[in-house]
C-alpha cells in the first residue's frame, strides 16, 4: 500500500512532456544509491546537475529535472532537462565520495542522453571525476579544459542581472537596497557578490547552521572568507545570530533563496518582507507560497529564469566556449528572458510563473514537434 502511495504521488508529476526516464542505480561495493531522471530530450541532450544529499528523494528529482527542462528551454539551449541525486553525505570521507562519483560515473555511461553538471553537494572535482571515467561532464576545473561555473559564480551572476531588471518592476534602486540571502554556498554568496558591488548593502545571511543579521550591513569578503574555510555565517564576528529560519523574517528589500526546495511554504511566505524574490536556488518556493507573494504585491522571479546563468555557463563549456563567451551569453539570455516574463505577468495580471511556464513550455512544445516521437 505504501509503495501504490508512493507511485500515485509520482504519477502527480507525470505529463506528455516527460519524465522520459527514470533510472535507479545501486552499486553495493561503492556504497552508492542514486537516481537520474532524464525529463525531456527534445531540444537536445539532458544537462542537469547531480545533487548529493542525505535526504533527497525520486519527487524531488522528478520536480529538479522538469525545471531544467525548462530552464535550459527559456535559455534557449539546445539540451533537454535532467537530473540525479545520490543518497549520501556530501561531507563525508572524501575518498569514499569519490568512490560513490567514479561509481556513479560508470553505471550512467550508457545513458548518453544525461549530462551531468555539479549540484549542491559536489564541484567541479567530482565532475572531473566523471569525465574521467566516461568523458561525459560539464563544469569541469579549468585545468582540463572546463569554465568552473562556481568558482566564477556564473549563476550568481545571472541572478544579479535578473535584479537588475527585476528592479524597474517593483520601484527599486540596487544601489543601497537591503539583501538577505538564504544559503551562503556558491549560489547564494556570488549573488550576494555581485548585487553588493551594484552598491546593495548585505544586512542577512543564512546556512544550515543559523542566521546572521546586521542591519547596518555585513562585510561579504569576511562571510566568504569563512565559508571558503568551512565554517558557518553564525562565526562571523559581530552582529545578531538567530535560528536559521529567522532568516526568512529579515527586513530587508531584495530575498534571495538558494539552498533547498520548498523552503518559502503557506506556512511562512507572509514573513517575507521584501519587495523583490529572486529565487536562486531550484524550486524553493511552493505553489502557495509564490500565490501568497503575488497577492501581496512581491516580485518574485521564477527559478528557471534568475538562476539559469549556471547551465548556460555549462553549455557553453559543453561546446568549447570561453569564460568570456559564457558571461556574455548569461547577462544577454536573462537580461531578455526576466524582462520578458515580468512584462507578461504584468500586461496579464498573472504570476511571473505563470508567463515563464509558458514560455518554456512554448519553446519545449516546438521542439517535441519537430521530433519522430
Amino acid at each position: 500500500m505504501k509503495d501504490e502511495r508512493h507511485m500515485e504521488s509520482l504519477f502527480r508529476f507525470c505529463d506528455d512532456i516527460g519524465p522520459e526516464q527514470i533510472v535507479h542505480i545501486h552499486v553495493p561495493p561503492a556504497d552508492l544509491k542514486a537516481i537520474v531522471v532524464v525529463d525531456n530530450v527534445a531540444c537536445g541532450p539532458a544537462i542537469g546537475g547531480v545533487r548529493m544529499a542525505t535526504d533527497v528523494s525520486v519527487e524531488e528529482c522528478v520536480r529538479l529535472a522538469r525545471a531544467m527542462t525548462f530552464k535550459n528551454a527559456a535559455a534557449g539551449l539546445a539540451h533537454g532537462g535532467g537530473k540525479s541525486v545520490i543518497f549520501a553525505d556530501p561531507h563525508g570521507d572524501p575518498k569514499e565520495k569519490e568512490g560513490r562519483m567514479r561509481a556513479f560515473a560508470r553505471a550512467i555511461e550508457r545513458l548518453t542522453s544525461y549530462i551531468p553538471g555539479p549540484d549542491m553537494g559536489t564541484n567541479e572535482t567530482c565532475m572531473a571525476w566523471v569525465k574521467d571515467e566516461i568523458g561525459r561532464s560539464v563544469g569541469l576545473p579549468r585545468e582540463i579544459g572546463g569554465i568552473p561555473l562556481d568558482d566564477i559564480g556564473a549563476t550568481g551572476f545571472g541572478v544579479a542581472i535578473a535584479a537588475e531588471v527585476a528592479a524597474d518592476f517593483c520601484d527599486l534602486q540596487l544601489e543601497g537596497a537591503r539583501l538577505a540571502v538564504q544559503g551562503f554556498g556558491a549560489v547564494g554568496r556570488f549573488s550576494a557578490r555581485f548585487l553588493t558591488d551594484r552598491g546593495a548593502i548585505l544586512v542577512g545571511a543564512a546556512d544550515s547552521k543559523g542566521t546572521i543579521h546586521a542591519p547596518s550591513g555585513l562585510d561579504i569578503d569576511r562571510l566568504s572568507e569563512l565559508k571558503t574555510r568551512g565554517g558557518s555565517v553564525v562565526d562571523y564576528p559581530g552582529g545578531e545570530k538567530l535560528d536559521r529560519s529567522a532568516i526568512v523574517g529579515v527586513d530587508c528589500d531584495i530575498w534571495i533563496p538558494a539552498a533547498r526546495p520548498d523552503v518559502l511554504h503557506a506556512d511562512n511566505a507572509a514573513s517575507i518582507k521584501a519587495r523583490l524574490v529572486l529565487q536562486g536556488a531550484n524550486i524553493p518556493a511552493t505553489e502557495e507560497a509564490e500565490k501568497i507573494l503575488h497577492e501581496r504585491g512581491v516580485v518574485s522571479v521564477p527559478d528557471f529564469i534568475a538562476n539559469a546563468g549556471g547551465v548556460i555557463c555549462a553549455a557553453v563549456e559543453y561546446h568549447e566556449g570561453t569564460h568570456t563567451t559564457a558571461f556574455d551569453q548569461i547577462e544577454e539570455k536573462i537580461r531578455f528572458n526576466t524582462q520578458a516574463v515580468l512584462s507578461a505577468a504584468l500586461d496579464r495580471g498573472i504570476q511571473p510563473r505563470q508567463a515563464a511556464l509558458d514560455l518554456a513550455e512554448e519553446r519545449v512544445r516546438k521542439a517535441m514537434k519537430l521530433r519522430r516521437f
